[in-house]
């Protein structure tokens, strides 16, 4: 198991350097840094953990910056951005961040794409609200265009590059991409892939989801059946196990497993449908053998019950 870790990094914690080295030190594998660039103080916008909102939410290091440093004293810790607010950001210059930081580090960076929650600080940034989605996904296009081998050239709906020469590239070609969201209908309506959910925020997403598919038309069965992912080969218990269904850079994000390198084992890997389970509705429908000895019957009852089955790759 790889485990890395989170936190707000401000002119008030401790700086990237010490903390990367510590965490290196003590077998970690990777260090993830938030992003807002401000927080207005006259803001309507809930906060989505509650009032009062964090101090430390408008006193945030630039996470690029931070994770610069952490790159140049370490050689092993994966670093990330958890999440970077692409639609915020000139596609142009933060396709140049990106690259450098990717170079620099050995191609030990993960881009963390969120859309954000805080209206007020991206209308500041010129966003329109209800287009953030399909503007993310757009800069993102654009960015993929410039780090291309070949000089490459994008006309999207909310931007355009001509064919450029842009180096430094990025170690794979692309940075791994996660893309992190409050687990919902809404959000797994509207992503692309590659995605990924933490087993915490699927549970109390698929109790929403279930709540607002309860519609008539709108049966939980019908919504989950739809969405597509790749797990792991095993229990259905390892939720933690989702991963994206797409491929950037040279592997298959991770959500927690997966080999070294940041890439996953092609073996271990297939695209399954996922089903609808109650808390666990995102979990992988696995195919399962039941063993030679069949059905048996409970000692002093008439439910028949089924040995466990054995799990085996696809």
């Amino acid at each position: 198991m790889r485990i890395a870790t989170t936190l707000f990094l401000t002119d008030e914690t401790i700086r990237p350097t010490r903390l990367a080295q510590e965490l290196e030190q003590r077998g970690f594998d990777g260090l993830y840094l938030p992003e807002h660039t401000h927080i207005p103080a006259s803001r309507d916008t809930p906060a989505p953990m509650g009032e009062p909102l964090p101090r430390e939410y408008g006193r945030t290091l630039d996470p690029f910056i931070a994770l610069g440093q952490a790159a140049a004293v370490t050689e092993r810790l994966r670093l990330g951005t958890g999440i970077t607010l692409v639609a915020q950001h000139d596609p142009v210059d933060l396709a140049k961040q990106v690259a450098t930081l990717d170079h620099l580090s050995g191609g030990r960076f993960t881009l963390g794409v969120g859309y954000g929650w805080n209206v007020e600080e991206a209308a500041d940034h010129g966003v329109e609200w209800s287009t953030r989605r399909a503007l993310v996904r757009d800069r993102l296009a654009l960015m993929r265009a410039l780090w291309a081998e070949e000089p490459t050239a994008y006309e999207g709906p909310f931007g355009s590059v001509r064919a450029s020469f842009a180096h430094p590239k990025p170690v794979r070609g692309a940075p791994r991409v996660l893309l992190g969201g409050a687990a919902g209908p809404s959000c797994w309506r509207r992503s692309r892939p590659p995605r990924t959910a933490g087993c915490r925020s699927v549970a109390a997403g698929c109790r929403r989801a279930s709540r607002r598919c309860g519609a008539p038309g709108r049966t939980p069965a019908g919504w989950a059946s739809r969405r597509w992912c790749r797990a792991r080969s095993g229990p259905p218990g390892e939720v933690g196990a989702l991963q994206g269904a797409g491929r950037a850079g040279g592997g298959a994000p991770t959500a927690g497993g997966g080999r070294g390198g940041g890439a996953a084992d092609p073996g271990r890997l297939r695209a399954v449908p996922v089903t609808w389970r109650g808390p666990r509705a995102l979990a992988p429908a696995y195919r399962a053998r039941p063993r030679p000895s069949g059905v048996r019957r409970r000692v002093g009852g008439a439910v028949p019950q089924t040995d466990p089955p054995r799990w085996r790759r696809a």
